[in-house]
């Protein structure tokens, strides 16, 4: 392992992140579980960044994927896909948006980037509204409607960004009202932001942080902000890379624990749909996604491997009601880890919805940020056994928690005692 690790840091950039002090490589999955080159298992509370939906190897999807290959692997969107149509037609039907439509990319990032595209095209305007803490993607645009310093990575942006209260309830400088104090204030945010600028295209925003710790708003900002965006004519994009599908347990798609405003302008979805295959996309009404007046094309969204995967994906999803699964277990794993987290001192706080949680990491007595402290508890989870991810917006002081959608109670708890065993390490 150390000699691919050395072949590593030699060609590959300096800036592409490893886990671990001594990384380790993947070799294969099953179910929610991965092996390592050297034989060693391990329980999978992060899926690849929140891209293993359903399970490791999920015999439906590699099937699928199996059988288009020998088939026909890439034609690009210059030809009809019968696929692809069926895939959009569920993903427009599932999104709740009107008349919408559906172009796909991808990854996440450039569904994003192609968000922006639109409301900027659609609105004649280059300043967009973004969340503190937050993270979009790591292209020259969404890089620069990133509200998260340690992945903002230029200044030099292709957009006029401004920045908006909300999105980290328990941090800044409304963390102490109740919530609905809290939503008042970053309203009155808003509307003193929108008095000092010209017209915005467009608000972005992920309605739980994924980078940013899995950090959210109380139910129900974003409906009021949504009051406010209408008066003004802004668009709503709603960021579902990380939230949607189910995850969240108690709604489909992240927006709809805002649901009193209706369904956004837009949504961006990726990870999850392909389980690990390259699937990410935008949905939009007619009027905003056909607002382009010059030609365009996808060369590698849509393609019909990577179809065949997310129809098979999506079918499995909805048949196995993984979103009640996500609901059930990741509920009765919240509160296990925050009974784990009342007796360390160092846990600030549990929080998160369905099978994404975060528990953010802090120094005891100071509330300061501990990122030492989350590295400890992320090496010793995985000497016993269990892979989990860090963020945070202050620091990389959180410890991410989203295993498969397909998790059982079992597991949650073999997961959750191992990262009690490493907390209290610390």
């Amino acid at each position: 392992m150390s000699d691919l690790y050395e072949r590593h840091r030699a060609v590959i950039p300096d800036w592409i992140a490893l886990f671990y002090e001594r990384p380790i490589e993947l070799t294969h999955g099953e179910g929610r579980h991965v092996w390592d080159a050297d034989g060693n298992r391990y329980l999978d509370f992060f899926g690849g960044i929140l891209t293993t939906m359903t399970a490791h190897a999920l015999p439906e999807v590699t099937k699928a994927v199996s059988e288009q290959a020998g088939r026909l692997i890439h034609s690009s969107t210059l030809y009809l896909n019968r696929l692809m149509v069926e895939l959009a037609e569920r993903i427009a039907s599932l999104s709740g948006i009107p008349d919408a439509r559906v172009f796909f990319t991808t990854s996440g990032t450039e569904a994003n980037d192609t968000a922006l595209l639109l409301a900027t095209a659609y609105r004649g305007s280059n300043q967009i509204l973004a969340m503190r803490n937050s993270y979009h993607g790591r292209s020259f645009s969404t890089v620069s409607v990133t509200g998260n310093r340690s992945w903002s990575t230029t200044g030099l942006s292709p957009l006029q960004t401004l920045y908006v209260h909300g999105g980290v309830r328990t941090r800044g400088p409304y963390a102490q009202l109740t919530d609905d104090r809290f939503t008042e204030a970053c309203v009155a945010d808003l509307e003193d932001l929108l008095g000092h600028t010209r017209d915005p295209a467009a608000l972005i925003a992920e309605p739980i942080q994924g980078v940013g710790g899995f950090t959210s708003p109380p139910d129900g900002l974003y409906a009021a902000f949504r009051e406010v965006l209408n008066r003004h004519g802004v668009l709503w994009i709603s960021d579902e890379v990380q939230t949607g599908w189910g995850r969240t347990g108690d709604h489909f798609w992240g927006w709809q624990a805002h649901a009193d405003s209706g369904p956004p302008d837009m949504l961006t979805f990726a990870k999850g749909i392909g389980n690990g295959m390259s699937v990410g996309g935008v949905v939009a009404r007619a009027e905003i996604m056909n607002c382009l007046d010059a030609n365009s094309i996808s060369t590698f969204g849509g393609s019909p491997v990577t179809m065949a995967a997310g129809l098979a994906n999506l079918s499995y999803l909805l048949e196995h009601d993984l979103q009640g699964n996500a609901r059930r277990v990741g509920g009765l794993l919240i509160e296990r880890l925050r009974a784990i987290g009342a007796a360390v001192p160092a846990v600030r706080e549990v929080r998160g919805r369905g099978l994404m949680i975060g528990v953010e990491l802090a120094r005891p007595e100071t509330d300061a940020p501990y990122p030492e402290a989350a590295a400890a508890v992320m090496e010793a989870a995985r000497e016993g056994g269990l892979l989990i991810g860090k963020g945070g917006g202050h620091s990389t002081t959180v410890l991410r928690i989203a295993p498969p959608l397909s998790l059982t109670v079992a597991e949650a708890e073999e997961g959750a005692a191992i990262l009690e065993r490493a907390l209290h390490e610390i």
